[in-house]
């Protein structure tokens, strides 16, 4: 077949849905459908699952749905390029169903080793493990998706050899996938996923990376200064290189999405843009009814409230986004300081996106300065870089220009570039990204919002947390039964 009537179906599972795509191979997004995944449960001290078999389900519905509205050539979809959660675990029986609920990322017990308590429990591996196994048969895994405590050699990338250290992670080798490098090819479609699916059956299914590694690979980002800001359930920032710094303090280093890569990533913001939807939910029903009426989603009228009422600073209210305590620091809490009489709801929306960009600004520059680098431009992903004014938020907080993509779900777009290196279409990682990523928009910093975010962080903001965080931990006291 021609290479200019092929295409690429990319999967992209995250925290909150699962998205499908076809592209073609130019990079443009031919067609999509995303499936909202249930919430969370949450329960107990440590515990968060994904409830029931929702990963394979809601792809099921996704690929369904894709296919009863794409109106291409199913036959010249060249492969499958697979991307999903990182920092989960799935517990697989001998048949491929799941022995019990993934455990979310955000799940304690991903803090320590697998312990083999269930019988059932054929093999542990990743959500890409999992939906690799199912679309394929295959006992085979990325090896750029195990972050955490698993008995993987953090230079070499595969499973430890030796064996003491090996088995000090506590998970017989037998019940492990084996390791692939990304964009090489997985498996192929089976019969049953086939069937499901409506794939067409022996399509190529390709590894990707663990899911920021992938986002990374699909922004376009390259080792110039650039920076990342991943605007998803976990905020984060990146930056690629080809060192593997494991001896870095403000940053850790993840394979990246193309073998010999390595993805920098600084300190995140953990349950980041379920705070925008937190603040939204919050203000309650008049919101959605004043967006229905003007004809705009409710984040929509919210940007377009607090950037016509709210100043750069908000007068005042500052926002520090703990909505979600680290396994290490439980005290943690979210905090609003800074009320007064005149503070409204479009003020609290301004201070959280305000908080969001300076935090994400001092953990990039802690990582630059570690790096020994300057930041140059920012790219921003996810679905809130879709809101102008958090755009010029980050390009003023940054002090430097913030790009968005034509296609800012960056993670589709990244399992697509690994499949077509996989697949040979592409010679290198530069190659595919000329062909297949585009900027869209560019937001040029103003100088006097720059001097004034300055001033907030390096007077204010900086010293919040360490300002409040004894009063956290006697609260914290308080309500758990705990000495001070």
């Amino acid at each position: 077949m021609q290479k200019d009537k092929q295409y690429i179906l990319s999967i992209d599972g995250g925290t909150q849905s699962t998205k499908v795509a076809i592209f073609d191979l130019t990079g443009h997004e031919l067609c999509s459908h995303t499936v909202k995944l249930q919430p969370i449960h949450l329960y107990g001290a440590d515990r968060a699952e994904h409830p029931d078999d929702d990963l394979w389900d809601s792809l099921i519905e996704a690929c369904q749905a894709l296919f009863a509205k794409f109106d291409g050539d199913k036959g010249a979809i060249a492969g499958v390029g697979l991307g999903s959660i990182r920092c989960c675990r799935t517990l697989i029986r001998a048949d491929g169903s799941l022995a019990s609920p993934v455990q979310s990322w955000m799940d304690l017990r991903l803090s320590r080793p697998y312990q083999h308590e269930d019988d059932t429990v054929k093999y542990v591996t990743t959500t890409t493990g999992y939906l690799t196994h199912r679309l394929t048969g295959e006992t085979r895994d990325t090896r750029s998706n195990y972050v955490g405590p698993w008995p993987i050699d953090p230079i070499t990338l595969d499973w430890f050899e030796d064996q003491e250290t090996f088995d000090s992670y506590t998970t017989p080798r037998d019940m492990l996938f084996d390791l692939v490098d990304p964009a090489t090819i997985l498996g192929h479609v089976n019969a049953f996923a086939s069937h499901v699916l409506r794939l067409p059956q022996g399509l190529p299914v390709v590894a990707t990376a663990n899911d920021k590694a992938v986002e990374g690979l699909g922004a376009g980002l390259v080792n110039d200064g650039t920076v990342l800001i991943s605007l998803g359930t976990y905020i984060t920032s990146m930056m690629v290189g080809d060192e593997n710094r494991q001896d870095a303090t403000s940053f850790f280093a993840n394979p990246g999405a193309v073998p010999g890569e390595f993805l920098y990533e600084s300190a995140g913001i953990r349950r980041g843009m379920s705070t925008v939807t937190w603040i939204k939910d919050l203000l309650g029903g008049d919101i959605v009814s004043e967006a229905e009426a003007q004809g705009l989603s409710p984040e929509a009228y919210l940007n377009k409230r607090a950037a016509e009422e709210v100043s750069p600073g908000c007068d005042g209210l500052y926002t520090l986004l703990h909505w979600l305590a680290r396994p290490s620091h439980l005290h943690e809490r979210g905090v609003m300081i800074g009320f007064n009489g005149n503070h409204k709801g479009p003020h609290m929306f301004r201070s959280v996106l305000e908080g969001i960009a300076l935090t994400m600004k001092n953990n990039v520059q802690a990582m630059c300065d570690e790096r020994g680098v300057a930041p140059t431009r920012i790219i921003v992903s996810g679905g809130g870089s879709n809101g102008d004014l958090f755009m010029q938020i980050f390009a003023d907080v940054f002090g430097v220009p913030a790009f968005r993509n034509e296609v800012n779900g960056s993670a589709s777009m990244g399992a697509a570039i690994c499949t077509a290196l996989a697949l040979g279409i592409y010679a290198d990682r530069q190659e595919a990204i000329d062909k297949m990523v585009r900027r869209k928009d560019t937001f040029e910093p103003v100088p006097s919002n720059v001097a004034l975010y300055q001033r907030i962080n390096q007077e204010v903001y900086q010293h919040l947390a360490a300002e409040t965080d004894g009063l956290l931990k006697r609260s914290h006291a308080i309500f758990h039964g705990e000495e001070e």
